[in-house]
């Protein structure tokens, strides 16, 4: 082959989550079926990386004006459809589910959070670092920064 096209050069990627599934900004994402994406499964090898956004698929969306009891439905802010998807050494703010300390290798651990990795993690599991200066402590702010490979 003498010449390949660059398919993504800088930024984020987009996709569209799966159908019955709302996306969180922070969450680690990971491919499901039909090109779409949710949250990443605890230790998960499908993780495409961080989510920067908050969505839910195309066919939640309310679209009807009451609900089935003909009450009126409100909503003056629908959540996105698409997501912009952070990947490949990207700094980001990330929900954790346990501490972590500066410099920890992190796994994906449920519902789209990291946790440190043990002492003999699977290679395929690893998904970044943690690079909150302080650490993470999970009881008292489960957010903190990770560099998501």
């Amino acid at each position: 082959m003498s010449g390949v096209t660059q398919v993504t050069k800088t930024g984020p990627r987009t996709y569209v989550p799966a159908s019955g599934v709302a996306v969180t900004g922070g969450q680690l994402v990971e491919g499901r079926a039909g090109g779409r994406i949710g949250p990443a499964a605890a230790a998960s090898v499908k993780v495409l990386g961080v989510a920067l956004a908050d969505a839910i698929a195309p066919e939640d969306v309310v679209t009807t004006p009451t609900t089935v009891n003909g009450r009126p439905v409100l909503n003056t802010a629908l959540l996105p459809t698409n997501v912009a998807v952070a990947y490949g050494n990207v700094e980001a703010k990330v929900a954790y589910s346990a501490n972590a300390n500066f410099g920890d290798l992190l796994v994906a651990t449920a519902n789209g959070t990291v946790a440190p990795a043990g002492a003999t993690p699977d290679a395929r599991t690893i998904v970044g670092r943690c690079t909150e200066p302080a650490g993470v402590v999970f009881a008292t702010n489960p957010v903190g920064l990770a560099r998501i490979h």
